[in-house]
C-alpha cells in the first residue's frame, strides 16, 4: 500500500453532515471538501433569509463549525443567541448566522463570506455552498398534494404524508467552486441527514448529476440511524439507495450501516415521534454493505470517530 492524500466531497446538510466532517477532520490523510445544501427555509436561516434577502446561513455554518480548530469553543460563541428584548430585529439569531449574513452583504458574494468564516476558524477543510442562487425545496405527496419550503416538506411527510418526488423552484446550478471539489474528489460521501431535506437537494442543483453520473471513485452512503415520520415508515436503506442512484445517474457503491440499537427508553422516545431504527431492506445488487454500531449514545448521532474509521477503512481498501 503506497500513502497518499485523499480529496473526499462530502454532500448533505442538517445535523448529520457535521458529524461525519468533525472525525473525518482529524485523519492527516484526507482532504475534506464539505459540500453544503443550501434551501433551508426554517428558523433563523429562513428568518434572515426573508427579512435580509441572504442567503440561508445555517447549514454551512454547522460545517464550517465541525471543521474547526477549536470546534468547542466556536460553538460556544457562534451559537449563542441574541436575547430578543434588547435586540428585536436581530434576536433569536445566532452569532454565526449573523456574521455570515452581514460578511455577504459586505463583500457581496456568498462564497467569500464563506472563505472569510473559514480563515476565522482555522477550518480544515474546505466548505462550499452546493449553489448560491436563490431556489426552494419543493414536493409532490403519493396523494397528489403539493407543498413548497423545507420545512413543510419535512412536516407534510411527518404527518404521514409519502414524498413521491421533490424539486427545486425555480431551478438553479452549481456553483462553479462546488463543481470544481466534485470534479476533483477522490470519492464523494453522501450523508448522513433528513433524506428528502438534505440529501436529496443538493442532487436536484442543475450540472451536479452530469459530475456525478461520470465519476469514477466510490459513491459512498451514510444511512441515517432512523425514518423520519410516519411517511417514512416503510422506508429503507436500500430505498435510500435507489433513490439516490436516481438522482446522480450512477449505482451507489457502499453503504455504511448502523448495526446498534440504543436502550429501549431510548426507542420508545423517538417512536412518540414516529421514529424507528432504519431497516437495511433489499440492497441492490453489487452494492457494498459496511455494518458496524454506529448509535452511540441517548441522541440518535452517529458516532464520529467510529464512523470516521469505517469510512477510512471503505476508501482505503477501494482507493489504495
Amino acid at each position: 500500500m503506497r500513502l497518499r492524500e485523499l480529496h473526499v466531497g462530502c454532500l448533505g446538510g442538517g445535523t448529520g453532515l457535521p458529524s461525519l466532517l468533525g472525525g473525518l477532520k482529524t485523519n492527516p490523510w484526507l482532504q475534506v471538501h464539505a459540500i453544503v445544501t443550501m434551501f433551508d427555509s426554517g428558523g433563523s436561516s429562513g428568518v434572515l433569509r426573508d427579512e435580509l434577502g441572504v442567503l440561508p446561513p445555517g447549514d454551512v455554518l454547522k460545517c464550517a463549525l465541525a471543521l474547526a480548530r477549536d470546534e468547542g469553543e466556536a460553538r460556544r460563541v457562534l451559537l449563542t443567541r441574541l436575547p430578543t428584548l434588547e435586540h428585536r430585529r436581530l434576536g433569536g439569531h445566532t452569532g454565526g448566522n449573523l456574521l455570515l449574513s452581514m460578511m455577504e452583504q459586505f463583500s457581496g458574494d456568498f462564497q467569500a463570506a464563506v472563505d472569510g468564516l473559514r480563515a476565522v476558524l482555522g477550518c480544515r477543510g474546505f466548505v462550499w455552498p452546493i449553489s448560491t442562487e436563490s431556489a426552494s425545496l419543493c414536493a409532490e405527496y403519493g396523494d397528489g398534494t403539493m407543498t413548497t419550503g423545507e420545512v413543510e416538506v419535512d412536516a407534510g411527510q411527518a404527518e404521514g404524508r409519502f414524498v413521491r418526488r421533490v424539486w427545486l423552484s425555480p431551478a438553479v446550478t452549481i456553483h462553479p467552486a462546488a463543481r470544481d471539489a466534485l470534479s476533483r474528489a477522490d470519492a464523494i460521501i453522501i450523508g448522513p441527514g433528513s433524506f428528502f431535506t438534505s440529501l436529496l437537494p443538493p442532487l436536484l442543483v442543475g450540472g451536479v448529476r452530469d459530475v456525478l453520473a461520470d465519476f469514477q471513485g466510490p459513491v459512498v452512503l451514510v444511512a441515517n440511524l432512523l425514518t423520519e415520520g410516519q411517511g417514512m415508515a416503510d422506508f429503507t436503506a436500500a430505498d435510500a439507495v435507489r433513490r439516490i442512484a436516481e438522482a446522480i445517474g450512477r449505482p451507489v457503491d457502499t453503504v455504511l450501516f448502523n448495526s446498534s440499537r440504543p436502550p429501549a427508553e431510548v426507542l420508545a422516545r423517538y417512536a412518540g415521534e414516529h421514529k424507528r431504527p432504519l431497516p437495511l431492506g433489499d440492497m441492490p445488487t453489487g452494492v457494498e454493505v459496511v455494518q458496524a454500531p454506529f448509535w452511540h449514545g441517548p441522541i440518535a448521532r452517529h458516532q464520529r470517530r467510529r464512523l470516521a474509521y469505517a469510512m477510512w477503512g471503505v476508501l482505503a481498501r477501494r482507493l489504495l
